[in-house]
């Protein structure tokens, strides 16, 4: 039986309702509860179950792990948000916000171990592939942190460095959510591994897409404040190429804006975006989220499983990519 995504998604949300947050101390388990009732779209949970379901007509075997990456990905939030100073996460307040920094940092800590406990109720004829694939991917998860904290401190990222920052960050565990779904429903190993570097592929072209929103996204149906990475002067493939195209004369005023420490934000991203422009960056960004998708796409037509049961994920794909939030 194919699931629809509709489907899969329902099984993901009454699994999360179904955990009980009522333990004590409330203060360490309500910010949990809190994070996970946000909602979001739920991606990472939902491509183990799409994976597994290529597979295998049975998901329930791979939907408590999947469950384990969603709360993996929300611990990640949770620390992100605070590292960043970001008030808003999904049209709500961050956690540090509503709560306090410790209280994330804390909670952070139990959803870490929370996912762990999650991820560790795979079948035990899976239990050590999985195990070993999620701590590699959580490892590399925080080295992409690490990577991003250092490129606030320099000005002279480039390009592929970018794009490895983002691989680690975003699209290993995109990654990993497939891999584990599709060995949990006996893929064999080479169709696991086309399934991995789909998920790298989507995940960068997902991360490029969300560069792209925060410059010229709709801040009512992005869920957070246009212009948040010109604020904070992140390196992003938008800040990097722009860089590496401007006059000296644009790269004096780029730099005077990285390096003011108080300026009016509504006057920086309406200069760093008039730059964006009359570069063509937008442009340039979407150049390469369409070179990413097609190899994403690639990768999952190589799979040796019938193009109809591939359906929903090549729909998913589209709308990941065509997406306004």
């Amino acid at each position: 039986m194919l699931y629809s995504t509709d489907q899969l998604i329902q099984q993901i949300n009454q699994k999360i309702e179904e955990i009980n947050f009522a333990q004590s101390p409330c203060e360490l388990y309500e910010p949990i509860k809190y994070s996970l009732s946000l909602g979001g779209k739920r991606i990472r949970p939902l491509l183990s179950l799409m994976a597994c379901n290529l597979f295998s007509d049975e998901t329930e075997a791979a939907i408590l792990p999947a469950i384990g990456l969603e709360i993996f990905h929300n611990f990640t939030l949770l620390h992100d948000d605070l590292m960043d100073k970001a008030d808003v996460r999904r049209g709500h307040s961050t956690v540090h916000k509503k709560w306090s920094a410790n209280t994330a940092i804390l909670s952070g800590d139990a959803m870490q171990i929370m996912a762990y406990q999650f991820i560790s109720q795979t079948p035990s004829n899976n239990l050590s592939e999985v195990l070993n694939l999620f701590s590699k991917t959580a490892l590399e998860v925080c080295e992409g942190q690490q990577y991003d904290m250092d490129f606030e401190k320099r000005n002279d990222v480039n390009e592929s460095e970018y794009i490895e920052m983002i691989r680690l960050k975003t699209a290993v565990l995109l990654a990993c959510a497939l891999k584990t779904g599709a060995i949990i429903g006996g893929a064999a190993e080479r169709d696991a591994e086309l399934l991995y570097t789909f998920g790298e592929k989507i995940g960068l072209a997902f991360q490029l897409k969300d560069d792209l929103l925060d410059t010229f996204g709709d801040e009512l149906t992005f869920g957070k404040a246009i212009g948040g990475d010109i604020v904070c002067n992140k390196k992003t493939y938008l800040l990097i190429n722009a860089i590496r195209l401007s006059t000296d004369e644009e790269k004096r005023e780029i730099n005077n804006w990285l390096h003011l420490e108080k300026f009016d934000k509504k006057k920086k991203i309406e200069a760093i975006t008039s730059i964006y422009i009359n570069k063509e960056i937008k442009k340039l960004c979407e150049d390469k989220i369409n070179q990413f998708y097609q190899e994403a796409i690639d990768a999952l037509y190589a799979i040796d499983v019938n193009v109809m049961q591939k359906s929903e994920l090549i729909t998913f794909s589209e709308k990941l990519m065509y997406r306004q939030s």
